[in-house]
């Protein structure tokens, strides 16, 4: 970049190792000013304050403080944690944008299910989308049919856009504190049958959309569908979480309404997201989501994200080992 102008990162406050946060310590690591995004001034806010970030506590769904971030800043990452306001706060962000001027580039982090949802397949006859949807579902989920509602949003704009269309986080509630309990007894409880996954880091999600923000030019316009480099049943997995945890693990299939009731009912949500409105958001969500991966929806795979990173990704069993509930379990005893 030729001139100093800020980098604007949103969902900045959101927990240490997310994709939003990594990126504010990847930019500035490499000498970039970043102003980052945040809902509240708290110890994830003082601590990048700290490490030399523009810290700018405001709210994505006020006008005043959207206009006031965006000040002086010409390029944009988009993220928010799911929400019913989803689709308002990237509207309000890109209309803010498209005002101001001079942008020249506006990251969007979406997610892989926009290769595949078109208004025609949404609004086709019920059983011709519980077809199209694997068998178990007859839409999509609310976040996911946000994030459709976005990318139209930012294709009206005329903002230079890059989509980040990104497959389930290595680091999903799924795979990672929702099996916690299992995996201490040396299983991997998930609903999944023989179907297949091919996660993706964050850590390499936010290093691409580093990338992507330093020189956008030659990505401008352009949709990327990102996965991990291992595309594998739930059986390969649990040799990840062996290998990473040093116990032995094995994958016991479980009854897929019977786990969403266990482990995605809204008031258990509630207690950890606070919000009522969010909770069944989310739930609702997590619910689908679970139902699509269990009927193969997620079985795809795409080299994209090692062209782009010019290194091979990061697997499955790294990812596992760099996450701080599984680091912490792999250190407990074994009993």
């Amino acid at each position: 970049m030729t001139e100093r102008n800020p980098i604007l990162i949103t969902g900045a406050g959101g927990q240490i190792g997310g994709v939003s946060r990594l990126m504010v310590d990847m930019l500035l690591e490499q000498g970039h000013p970043v102003r980052a995004f945040v809902r509240r001034k708290d110890e994830r806010a003082q601590s990048m304050s700290e490490a030399g970030a523009d810290v700018f506590v405001g709210d994505l769904l006020k006008p005043a403080d959207v206009a006031a971030a965006l000040k002086g800043v010409k390029r944009i990452f988009f993220s928010m944690t799911p929400q019913p306001y989803y689709a308002d706060a990237l509207t309000l962000m890109a209309a803010a944008a498209r005002a101001q001027g001079n942008i020249e580039a506006f990251v969007h982090l979406s997610n892989y299910e926009q290769s595949y949802m078109t208004l025609e397949k949404m609004t086709a006859p019920e059983e011709e989308r519980r077809s199209w949807l694997g068998g178990l579902v007859t839409d999509w989920s609310p976040q996911q049919r946000a994030h459709w509602i976005c990318e139209r949003v930012l294709d009206w704009s005329g903002l230079p856009t890059i989509n980040v269309r990104s497959t389930l986080f290595a680091e999903n509630p799924h795979l990672t504190w929702m099996q916690l309990g299992p995996l201490n007894n040396g299983e991997l409880r998930l609903p999944f049958g023989n179907q297949r996954l091919a996660p993706i880091a964050v850590h390499d999600l936010a290093e691409v959309s580093v990338k992507l923000l330093l020189d956008p030019a030659p990505h401008i316009s352009k949709s990327y569908e990102l996965t991990g480099p291992e595309l594998k049943d739930m059986h390969g997995f649990a040799q990840d979480y062996a290998d990473a945890l040093g116990r032995p693990i094995v994958y016991i299939p479980e009854e897929l309404e019977e786990w969403n009731e266990a482990f995605l009912d809204d008031a258990v949500l509630q207690e950890s997201l606070g919000d009522p409105a969010i909770a069944r958001h989310v739930a609702e969500h997590l619910r689908i989501q679970t139902r699509l991966i269990a009927s193969g929806r997620y079985d795809v795979f795409s080299d994209q994200l090692e062209t782009l990173l010019g290194r091979p990704p990061r697997t499955m069993q790294l990812a596992l080992q760099n996450n701080a509930h599984l680091r912490q379990l792999a250190s407990a005893p074994n009993l």
